[in-house]
Order: structure tokens, then sequence, then C-alpha cells
């Protein structure tokens, strides 16, 4: 998978993310979020290793649920899953090498 560049204009349900079959990640975050903005080129990278890993970017904020039931509150969370299942979860990651880490740990 390639890294997605936009975030997700309808955001999947909770149902649909358990369901997914194999591993995924999901970004959660902002178009304007600094944070976000200096996280990408790390994403970007750490996804060039991993073509099978699905990138999923989800526009989050006030009344967004699926980001509530991630306990998402800081802007980027992301979420690797395996399956469905949650492996790991890093928020406002700061370097490569751990984004690296979590996405080998479910590909």
């Amino acid at each position: 998978m390639t890294l997605a560049s936009d975030y997700e204009v309808k955001e999947p349900s909770r149902a649909e993310i358990d369901a997914l079959p194999g591993a995924a990640l999901l970004e959660f975050g902002s178009p304007w979020c600094g944070f976000c903005l200096r996280a990408e080129p790390f994403i970007r990278e750490a996804l060039a290793g991993h073509p099978k890993v699905r990138h999923i970017k989800i526009a989050d904020g006030s009344g967004r649920r699926l980001g509530r039931s991630f306990r998402v509150k800081l802007w980027p969370t992301l979420v690797f899953l395996k399956d469905g299942k949650e492996v790991s979860r890093l928020v406002r990651p700061a370097y490569p090498a751990d984004i690296r880490r979590s996405m080998a740990a479910i590909d």
C-alpha cells in the first residue's frame, strides 16, 4: 500500500475497522495539524518498506465516533492493527524508527 494522501471523507465504522483482514495503519489527525504534517514523511518512509500494510487517514475531531472509540486525544495518533486488533499505538511520533518498529510488528 502507498501513503494515503487525503483524509477519508466518510469515516469508516468501528465494525468495518474491526473486520479488516491483514495489516492496517489508522492515522488519526487533521490536514491543518502541524504535528501531523511533521510526521507525514516518517509515515511515508515506514510504509515504503511495507507495501502490504493498508493505510487509512481519518480526519478526527469533536463528534467523530471512530476516534473516540480508539480513545484518541492527540494528533497524530497512529494505531497499528493486525486482523482488526490493535497491536501497537504511537502518539505524535518523533522518530521514524518508532514507526518502523510498529509497522514490522503487524506486517
